[in-house]
């Protein structure tokens, strides 16, 4: 799942208005930001194995300290109290813990099982929609275009930053995603793996910029 995550990161808004989309970027998108910094210290574990799901050749050999459905609910309920103790937003706090929530709901759906319940448990879920190339089109697709959609109906742009740079955020985030659907597998390299995982900062940057230049609550 990817542009899935962002999909419910936009529809977000609807909900917390106050908050920056950035920060409901790095809600949903949290573990995922988590995941290459383990990757790359030699905590968790990924290796290249085309043909293992039909949309990702990645195997998540081990990484129950980002993506058990325990570590999901820590790093939630960590972002949720900072975020509380900063902005003393409890309406703000409860959306962003429900995005980091949400970010195991869609893998669980898309993922084989792979997804520990938690560190050293032999349990591991997931109904491998990653074996539908369609499935998985059509399902993120839908769940990006929604959000979209829903981000649009609630805010407007102040500027032409405002308008040009969501719809390029939106095309980016599209054209991204059909890369990697579609591209060649990346290097079996975890450090590599990581390191581009990681480039996913700047579009929290990006969706913070944005929405700085659009004004939220319309509805």
């Amino acid at each position: 799942m990817y542009i899935g995550h962002f999909g419910l990161a936009l529809a977000a808004k609807r909900a917390a208005p106050e908050v920056s989309l950035g920060t409901l970027f790095t809600a949903t998108q949290l573990v995922d930001l988590i995941w290459p910094v383990f990757l790359i210290a030699g905590i968790e574990q990924v290796s290249i194995e085309p043909g293992i799901t039909v949309v990702t050749p990645l195997n998540f050999t081990y990484y129950p300290f980002s993506h058990s459905l325990l570590a999901f609910t820590v790093w939630a309920t960590l972002l949720a109290g900072a975020f509380m103790l900063i902005r003393r937003d409890q309406r703000g706090a409860l959306v962003l813990w429900l995005l980091v929530v949400s970010h195991w709901a869609l893998d669980f759906i898309t993922h084989i099982p792979d997804l520990p319940l938690y560190p050293g448990s032999d349990t591991h879920l997931g109904l491998g929609l990653w074996n539908s190339l369609a499935g998985t089109l059509v399902l993120e697709g839908l769940i990006f275009i929604m959000g979209v959609a829903i981000y649009l109906k609630i805010t407007r742009a102040k500027d032409r930053i405002g308008s040009i740079g969501l719809w390029a955020l939106v095309l980016f985030l599209a054209v991204t995603y059909i890369m990697n659907i579609f591209g060649t597998p990346p290097p079996d390299d975890p450090v590599v793996i990581g390191a581009v995982t990681l480039s996913m900062l700047l579009l929290l940057a990006w969706g913070w910029w944005v929405d700085r230049h659009r004004t939220a609550g319309l509805v």
